[in-house]
């Protein structure tokens, strides 16, 4: 008899320990921002990507130059639009999404694409977002930009 009260609190101390009542992880807005980000760019969305842009936005990009460069809304359309010529099946893979404070959401992830003459990239990129007011203020993305040399 005493064998049984044993086991009976011990299967309902493992019981108890898988809750499926548990509360989920909350998404904050700027996730649901990004999320939203990389959907419109995965669908090649280019002027409802922009428009989570403010007007003129700063930028740290390495295929735009060195340093900091200010953009317009129109001016990342246009640099998606050409890229996407290129690469007509432009994709991004997001591997990670790190949230930082209320303004900053960090995202690893992968860019691809297939050109015309049948050659691939895969590029991992890491984003570093400042959002304000639901907007993108800053993007500076970091990813190797070293080209080989013949």
């Amino acid at each position: 008899m005493k064998k049984r009260f044993i086991v009976l609190p011990a299967v309902f101390m493992m019981l108890s320990c898988n809750n499926p009542k548990a509360p989920a992880k909350e998404t904050s807005a700027n996730e649901k921002l990004v999320e939203t980000y990389f959907k419109h760019f995965n669908n090649h969305e280019w002027k409802k990507l922009a428009q989570m842009y403010t007007e003129t936005s700063q930028f740290k990009d390495p295929s735009l130059g060195p340093g900091l460069i200010t953009q317009t809304r129109q001016q990342t359309i246009n640099k998606y639009s050409e890229l996407n010529k290129v690469f007509p099946d432009l994709h991004d893979k997001i591997m990670q999404v790190y949230p930082s404070g209320e303004k900053h959401i960090i995202v690893e992830f992968v860019s691809s694409g297939t050109a015309a003459d049948s050659s691939k990239f895969e590029l991992p990129i890491c984003a570093v977002f400042t959002i304000e007011n639901g907007l993108i203020t800053k993007d500076f993305s970091y990813f190797d930009n070293f080209e080989e040399k013949q």
